[in-house]
């Protein structure tokens, strides 16, 4: 074991441009990099001494003479380019087939069995985006006490409800009831509790849940917890994995509580891996086509960053990785088929170009390695 402790962090939707593939998934010359770049609040000080820039696939910004880190590039090789299927494949599951998605809506025998499991009809049930479906379906809600359920480009199966109508509680018993019935050709990747709170045009809460189908197959976390190590999960890092893996989870609502979590266990003692994931990118500003909110999240975070590496301890690794991409100036507000970053840092690592990299197992295969695993 060469690294006492490995502090992974994924940039929820952090691309950096076309992957091989991006034509066959409508996401040609997306690039959530490059679009976050053009923005005057986009600060990266502290990635760019690390590679980010020296990574050869991207073409702008400054290199940096001497990197401090390990640097390449990763291509998603599993069929999809939504959360569940990149984090799965970061942990070593390749998805050879993609989740299923309801462009449509769900079929109408899924959403009589879970009207009839939660004694409540259902509005909507159509794709949307999440702060317009409250916008256009919130009062009829409020007059019906009716969930609000939806879908988007993402294997998802989303319900909406204001707090005041149905309790925190009662909507992730709703959810469970769904994650339950979504099986088979209908198991989507996740279920997603989307409360809202106030008056019209409403607003959403932090308390979003995520309720994700189980891994099919032995995850890196799984082989690290039966072999005695501490698996730590910061953020919705648990919920991904349908909380499987793990010794300890610490949710998070933010970026900033996310960060404040992986500053927390440096400070801790363990012996294994830390998993965060910072949902903020994805979900404030990728989803919403927001340049400069991106741009200002990815300047906080390389601020953190800097403090940071600088209290690692020689037995620490640091990995940055992404798991899909979220380009906030290409059409409609899905996720982008694109490369992610790789960038592995201890204070003694010898700096590499790792090139290109087929498959974000990698990062399953380095960790595991180190802990003299497979």
């Amino acid at each position: 074991m060469k690294y006492k402790r490995v502090f992974l962090t994924v940039l929820d939707s952090f691309g950096i441009g076309n992957a091989p593939d991006a034509e066959l998934f409508g996401d040609l010359n997306a690039d959530t990099l490059k679009a976050v770049f053009s923005s005057p609040l986009f600060r990266a000080e502290c990635l760019k001494k690390l590679g980010l820039f020296n990574i050869s696939t991207i073409d702008f910004g400054e290199n940096e003479e001497q990197p401090l880190a390990q640097y390449g590039a990763l291509t998603e090789i599993s069929a999809g380019k939504d959360t569940t299927t990149g984090h799965f494949e970061i942990a070593g599951l390749i998805s050879t087939v993609p989740m299923p998605t309801f462009p449509h809506g769900f079929p109408g025998e899924i959403i009589s069995a879970f009207e009839q499991k939660i004694g409540r009809k259902v509005l909507c049930n159509k794709p949307y985006s999440g702060t317009k479906v409250i916008a256009d379906y919130g009062k009829e809600h409020l007059k019906t006490g009716y969930p609000i359920v939806y879908t988007s480009a993402d294997s998802v199966f989303q319900i909406a409800a204001h707090t005041d109508i149905i309790p925190l509680g009662e909507l992730y018993d709703y959810c469970k009831a769904a994650r339950e019935l979504l099986t088979g050709k209908y198991a989507v990747s996740r279920v997603i509790a989307r409360p809202f709170t106030g008056e019209y045009p409403f607003t959403r809460t932090a308390d979003r849940r995520d309720f994700s189908v189980e891994p099919f197959g032995d995850t890196m976390l799984d082989k690290l917890k039966r072999a005695g190590f501490d698996v730590i999960s910061i953020g919705k890092i648990g919920d991904i994995f349908a909380h499987r893996g793990f010794t300890q989870e610490f949710p998070t609502h933010s970026n900033d509580e996310g960060m404040s979590g992986l500053f927390r266990m440096l400070g801790k003692e363990f012996t294994g891996l830390c998993f965060a994931n910072l949902v903020d990118f994805d979900m404030k500003y990728g989803h919403r086509r927001d340049i400069d909110g991106y741009a200002a999240a990815i300047s906080r975070f390389d601020e953190f960053l800097k403090d940071f590496i600088k209290n690692m301890n020689n037995n620490d690794l640091l990995i940055i990785t992404a798991d899909h991409g979220c380009d906030p100036s290409f059409k409609g507000t899905d996720h982008t088929r694109e490369q992610v970053p790789l960038i592995i840092y201890s204070p003694e690592i010898n700096s590499q170009n790792l090139g290109v990299i087929e498959g974000y197992d990698y990062i399953s295969r380095y960790v595991l390695d180190n802990f003299n695993l497979r």
